[in-house]
């Protein structure tokens, strides 16, 4: 059953992405995709009646991106607005279709893009790429984060590093589900190779190459070590030349401007949390609660478990977010939830890939109108969820678009912590760790452990003989003593 069209209800009428070939930085892609996702409405000139333009920060220098773009594509008179890094990507689709739904914007657009494979390859060459210069430019309006991301602890060991956050949610996950290590290697390995199929078969992947479990999981020189249980292959993998862009307008102006029905595609949720708790802070590290609420909250609306969507796309930078949201969402934990292939073989452009993986799904959702389209946001460092669900017929209620930051801070445990390496000396059980290679070769420790007064506490080895164990024995459970910042094994 489908729902009437209002003038107002916001609809999702084009997508669009770019591929660099190096010569292109950034801003040029971004102006690319924009003009893509006006073809791909049906009406190109769409992109030059754009009135909003958003733009989540990137790797780049740019103080107003959009304002470029907006020359690019002929839409000057389009309010701009950069988005700074630690709000969730949701956060840009979700106030576009708040500003079309109150009739403060007819036409959004929403466009990030990376050239960093450029931007690299000038490096190896002792150059720079160059960026278009911005004299006083700034945007119309500048989003900021709300609160920190990472503990101050965390960057004094660190921590703080995206890669050993990941590597360790996954220790304390496996633990929690008294997997063996062994076991926990086979898992992620045979996930990630699921993903790598997919990606074979997407035209649009950056690193396409078929990959088996046992290459992925095997360091090498070119898969070298970065946090036990990750390997190269296991990242995310942000050296790429990308850009995708959304355009949203009300079905009034869709109307107007004659795009054709069978181009709409509608929001029916856009959820998202911007409380955060850092890593070393999580009651429960291997959990995300507020994915499952935000879960819960998108399965009531849509009266349809998440896992029985058609189209599904979570956020993939490494496997342990893909394996704690199956289990936050209830999705299977056999599955494999991508469309795209992922972050690491797709291609993962730095703080934009859920509108390249929107772009992914949206056609899906045109070739079978009655099926649904669920696509995932992870912000920070699992810190800051956001689910998208879309549709390809009217919904009977007006979409879900809420920032549930309040319930998640409820149902978010949380321990104290200490603030400084040198703030504790005694007892210690070790809640996570990972172990970080130097010159190649494993050597380093890092691990949080629960003191018997109940405060977290973070520290590292050196020892190679004792990261060479943790490797092949549990250490999450295990006794140690921590001794201002360092720590050995009882």
């Amino acid at each position: 059953m489908t729902g009437p069209v209002g003038a107002r209800t916001p609809v999702l009428v084009g997508v669009g992405t770019a591929t660099g070939s190096g010569a292109d930085e950034a801003t040029d892609l971004m102006a690319a995709a924009v003009l893509a996702a006006a073809a791909d409405a049906g009406v190109p000139g769409l992109a030059s009646r754009a009135d909003r333009i958003a733009v989540p920060q990137g790797t780049w220098s740019y103080p107003d991106p959009a304002r470029l773009v907006a020359a690019a594509v002929g839409a000057r008179g389009a309010r701009t607005h950069l988005v700074e890094v630690g709000v969730p990507q949701q956060t840009l689709v979700s106030a576009a279709l708040a500003a079309v739904a109150a009739g403060r914007s007819d036409v959004a657009v929403i466009v990030g893009g990376e050239a960093k494979a450029r931007a690299d390859a000038a490096r190896r060459a002792g150059a720079s790429a160059g960026e278009t210069d911005q004299p006083g430019a700034v945007p119309d309006e500048l989003h900021r984060r709300p609160g920190p991301v990472v503990d101050p602890v965390e960057v004094a060991t660190g921590l703080w590093e995206p890669v050993v956050q990941y590597a360790m949610i996954d220790s304390a996950l496996r633990a929690a589900e008294g997997a063996s290590i062994s076991a926990h290697r086979t898992e992620i390995d045979s996930l990630w190779s699921r993903f790598n199929r997919v990606a074979v078969s997407n035209p649009a992947a950056a690193f396409a190459r078929p990959m088996s479990a046992s290459e992925i999981g095997m360091p090498a020189p070119g898969n070298r070590l970065l946090a036990f249980p990750y390997n190269a292959w296991h990242a995310t993998r942000w050296g790429v030349d990308q850009a995708a862009a959304l355009l949203v307008c009300s079905a009034e102006a869709a109307e107007r401007a004659g795009v054709p029905r069978d181009r709409w595609v509608f929001p029916l949720v856009g959820l998202e949390s911007s409380h955060a708790v850092p890593l070393v802070r999580r009651a429960q590290p291997w959990r995300w609660p507020a994915m499952e609420l935000l879960g819960r909250a998108a399965a009531a609306h849509v009266g349809r478990r998440l896992a029985d969507v058609e189209v599904t796309e979570v956020y993939s930078c490494f496997p342990a977010a893909v394996r704690v949201q199956q289990r936050e969402l209830e999705l299977d934990p056999g599955g494999t939830p991508t469309v795209t292939g992922g972050m690491t073989f797709a291609g993962g452009p730095f703080n934009n890939f859920t509108y390249q993986a929107l772009a992914a799904v949206v056609p899906r959702l045109r070739a079978e109108p009655g099926a649904l389209g669920l696509v995932t946001t992870v912000s920070g460092l699992l810190t800051k969820p956001g689910i998208g669900v879309w549709g390809g017929t009217p919904p009977v209620r007006p979409a879900l678009v809420a920032d549930l930051a309040d319930p998640a801070a409820a149902t978010t445990g949380v321990r104290p912590a200490y603030d400084t390496l040198d703030a504790y000396a005694g007892p210690g059980k070790v809640a996570m760790y990972t172990v970080t290679p130097v010159d190649g070769v494993p050597a380093r420790t890092v691990v949080v452990a629960d003191t018997p007064d109940g405060v977290r506490a973070v520290a590292t080895c050196d020892d190679p003989a004792v990261a060479q164990q943790a490797m092949s024995e549990e250490l999450v459970g295990a006794d140690a003593y921590l001794e201002r910042g360092r720590f050995v094994p009882v």
